[in-house]
């Protein structure tokens, strides 16, 4: 059982870093044309191009941050308002539905950095070093001067 008591600790970590990764990868592919470039068409967005390249650069920068862990709740709620944007700018006006209309994955990213935003960082992350550093350095007393 002492796997399942740590679970609760584990899993948003695990989950945060899966999804920043995959957000990663897929600006990654927009940007540099890697991993099989822009929409599978193994070509790189044109630097500076409205709204797909500065989405792509969301995408990397934002997914790097999220990945890691640090400023994690800000970059989460960038990354969830671009793929906001994404859905209701981009799939929305072809269909209603996310099946219909191609905007299944803005919506699951959408909601997916929400709920990263929500949850925070988790125990595994740049944060909650750089945290437990601000803290040590707090509580470590100052050396006596003579």
């Amino acid at each position: 059982m002492p796997v399942f008591t740590r679970l609760p600790e584990i899993v948003p970590t695990l989950f945060r870093v899966v999804v920043g990764l995959l957000f990663t990868l897929r600006g990654a592919a927009s940007i540099f044309g890697i991993f099989g470039g822009f929409r599978g068409t193994g070509e790189a967005l044109e630097i500076g191009v409205w709204p797909g390249w500065w989405a792509a650069l969301i995408q990397l920068v934002g997914g790097l941050l999220v990945l890691t862990g640090l400023g994690t709740r800000v970059a989460a709620v960038i990354c969830s308002g671009s793929m906001a944007y994404a859905y209701f700018v981009v799939h929305q006006p072809d269909a209603l539905l996310p099946q219909n209309n191609g905007g299944e994955l803005a919506a699951l990213f959408c909601w997916a950095f929400l709920l990263v935003a929500a949850l925070g960082p988790g125990r595994y992350s740049l944060d909650a070093m750089l945290a437990r550093r601000r803290t040590a350095a707090v509580a470590a007393p100052e050396p006596a001067t003579v």
